[in-house]
């Protein structure tokens, strides 16, 4: 009872050949289209949710995601399965884009640490180093001074 939209053979799209972005066919992330062989992998796992950044040598971001962007919400971004499909994800764009390795840093304390590297050492990308650069107080910050009554 409503339009009804008919499309014919001659409207296919056309896309050139020095087109800048790359769509996945998977998840329909449109991707830039450079030459990155190796890479950074940031993962940053806290108590609240997990965020994974994928980077070129220099520290150029080349893509994101956090398990709070996938959809998680509350209690459920912090948990080891939500890591796990953020590293997932990174790590089907970065197959896509051509890496074949890669560079670990992991920060935080949180239950995603290993399963987002799990997850991402799936798509059959090497992981050359894993270096953990969470930060650690030496001696604390300077205590109060004692009370004048």
């Amino acid at each position: 009872m409503g339009k009804v939209k008919i499309i014919t053979k001659e409207e296919e799209k056309v896309i050139p050949e020095d087109a800048t972005v790359l769509a996945t066919p998977k998840s329909g992330v449109k991707i830039p289209k450079k030459k990155v062989v190796a890479g950074t992998l940031h993962v940053e796992a806290t108590f609240n949710n997990t965020k994974v950044v994928l980077s070129d040598k220099e520290g150029n971001t080349l893509f994101w995601t956090s398990a709070g962007s996938l959809g998680f919400k509350g209690a459920k971004k912090g948990t080891p399965f939500a890591a796990s499909k953020a590293g997932s994800i990174v790590g089907e764009k970065a197959k896509a884009l051509g890496i074949k390795e890669v560079d670990v840093k992991v920060k935080g304390v949180g239950s995603g640490r290993e399963p987002t590297i799990r997850a991402f050492m799936a798509y059959d990308i090497e992981i050359s180093e894993v270096r953990d650069v969470t930060p650690v107080p030496h001696n604390g910050p300077k205590p109060k001074k004692p009370r004048r009554v």
